[in-house]
């Protein structure tokens, strides 16, 4: 099975070695996405809602690049550092999958560095 790599213009360097995305018969594979810029800087230090919404905005672009579309998400993991962020995160998330949202969990995990607040990966299919 071919697979592209999905590498939007703009796309922070990776913290380890894994493309930002990656499609197979029409499946767009996610990484786990932080919230950082076109830098590798990190956004939103200490706001959750910041940091869920340039995650997701970074996820969007991804699934764009490959042709396809938010709408197109079937599945989400989200790792989030503390649970009092839960609602707040819910919120921002809420937003952008409030129709026919997709599967998916969210757990309580210790992150790459301590200024991530939530990382999140999906697979599309389009």
């Amino acid at each position: 099975m071919p697979k592209e790599i999905i590498t939007p213009a703009g796309s922070s360097p990776p913290l380890a070695p894994y493309s930002p995305g990656v499609k197979a018969n029409n499946v767009v594979y996610v990484s786990g996405t932080f919230a950082t810029d076109s830098d590798g800087k990190v956004v939103g230090d200490g706001d959750v809602r910041v940091q869920t919404r340039c995650v997701i905005e970074t996820i969007k672009r991804v699934i764009e690049a490959a042709g396809g579309s938010l709408a197109d998400v079937t599945y989400n993991v989200i790792f989030i550092k503390d649970l009092s962020d839960y609602q707040a995160m819910n919120e921002v998330y809420g937003e952008y999958f409030s129709d026919r949202p997709p599967a998916r969990y969210c757990i309580r995990a210790d992150m790459v560095k301590p200024e991530f607040l939530v990382e999140i990966s999906s697979i599309a299919h389009i």
